[in-house]
């Protein structure tokens, strides 16, 4: 089960940076956004342990100006994302400490920033192409490793 489904990535790869994605390129978009989902969480799980809590707060996701803004215009692209389809994908990965509520409900809202993040990207990369292929999303996954 992906973070989203496909025509749920379609819609957000369109409205947020008029890109087309085909089916093909679906799983392997999403699992750089689950990726960088879990290394979110998992700077979040340092920051609890470094202020002495077994939970994890919205407070200890390393959050950016930058990234704040980009969950708005997911918020505005009005594009949800089902909190049950991220909890899953996240049960995928090694288990972090526990999630207050609140950062459970924020999930998808960050899922879905890091979609449009990831969709700018490589709208930035290319910007006269509106055709999603593998080169650029490999090349738009290096641009994220490299800030996020």
């Amino acid at each position: 089960m992906a973070v989203v489904g496909f025509t749920k990535l379609q819609e957000i790869f369109r409205k947020s940076a008029s890109l087309d994605i085909h089916k093909g390129h679906a799983k392997e978009v999403t699992d750089i956004v689950e990726q960088k989902l879990y290394d979110m969480l998992t700077i979040a799980q340092k920051n609890a342990k470094y202020n002495g809590r077994d939970v994890i707060w919205v407070a200890d996701m390393p959050i950016t100006k930058g990234f704040e803004e980009t969950v708005e215009i997911f918020k505005k692209l009005e594009a949800e994302i089902d909190a049950k389809d991220v909890a899953q994908t996240l049960s995928f990965y090694p288990p972090v400490l526990s999630l207050e509520i609140e950062l459970e409900n924020k999930l998808p809202e960050i899922a879905g920033a890091l979609l449009v993040t990831l969709a700018k990207t490589m709208k930035a990369i290319d910007p006269a192409d509106r055709a999603v292929d593998h080169e650029l999303i490999s090349k738009a996954h290096k641009v994220l490793n490299i800030t996020m």
